[in-house]
């Protein structure tokens, strides 16, 4: 049995903020199984309804995927060579 918290809500409110800023942060050098578990507790903890809007924003977070989706907002030449 966990023992209660004996911090103020907003007092906690403030740890998981920064808790989570840090996370974020630090998440492209995290590995992979790691950043996956984080995920899947976050969704978890939020509920399922937040899982698309919880992967884009790491998404953009993580360097290897946020160049990939830089790459692919560039314009492509047409097939003409224009």
């Amino acid at each position: 049995m966990v023992a209660p918290n004996p911090l103020p809500n907003e007092i906690q409110d403030q740890i998981f903020r920064a808790l989570g800023n840090a996370v974020a942060s630090a998440w492209s050098q995290l590995p992979q199984d790691i950043q996956h578990r984080l995920f899947e507790e976050a969704v978890m903890s939020q509920g399922e309804s937040v899982r698309q809007q919880i992967a884009v924003f790491l998404h953009h977070k993580h360097q290897r995927t946020s160049d990939s989706i830089k790459a692919q907002a560039l314009p492509e030449p047409d097939s003409l060579g224009g």
